[in-house]
């Protein structure tokens, strides 16, 4: 069985590189590269795109009602997400330190640049940096607390978890009381080799 595992999570590590070739050749038809982080577009493209921008005016009065009712109910999130990020922050730290992992490096996984494309107008873009922080704290808290179950609980659930973190393959089986001691070790010292600027961790 471990075997089979394994082999699954070969493939899946090609897939991604697959992916990453794929992107490449994403970047090159829309014309664009990554300098310091950050996309840039040919002087052409961002001519283009300023072209087919919608009016801030125009776009709100072609939003439907119920949106603008329901948008301080969307933006009211901001200060649970807030919390959350300064949070996650002091958690790391505090306890990682402690336990001797790596801090998760915030800005592999909150990422805000959508706002950057010129073929969105102002409200367009408000709308999209807010989606990249509060998706980018999630995912920043998720593999924080990711890190930490695998040092306290690297254990399966004996129910099936959908879009797991990878690193949850390789937890202990439920129910192998016979391998929890043997491994528990092993599993904390692999996430204390974790480096904090880590790029992905799929699911």
């Amino acid at each position: 069985m471990q075997n089979e595992i394994d082999d699954l999570v070969k493939r899946l590590v090609r897939l991604e590189d697959e992916l990453e070739r794929k992107l490449e050749a994403q970047q090159e038809k829309f014309q664009y590269r990554i300098e310091k982080q950050r996309a840039v577009f040919e002087e052409n493209v961002v001519r283009q795109h300023r072209r087919i921008k919608a009016g801030v005016l125009s776009f709100l009065m072609h939003s439907p009602l119920s949106t603008l009712i329901v948008a301080p109910f969307v933006y009211g999130l901001i200060v649970p997400l807030a919390v959350l990020d300064i949070s996650v922050y002091l958690f790391q730290l505090v306890c990682f330190p402690i336990w001797g992992m790596a801090r998760v490096r915030r800005a592999d996984w909150v990422i805000v640049d959508r706002h950057r494309l010129a073929y969105l107008n102002g409200v367009e873009k408000l709308n999209c940096a807010y989606c990249g922080y509060g998706n980018g704290v999630i995912a920043y808290a998720r593999e924080t607390a990711s890190r930490t179950e695998q040092y306290w609980c690297p254990i399966k659930h004996a129910l099936r978890v959908r879009k797991a973190p990878a690193r949850y393959r390789g937890y202990i089986d439920y129910g192998d009381a016979g391998d929890f001691r043997a491994r528990m070790e092993a599993l904390r010292a692999d996430v204390r080799k974790v480096p904090e600027k880590e790029t992905g961790d799929g699911g």
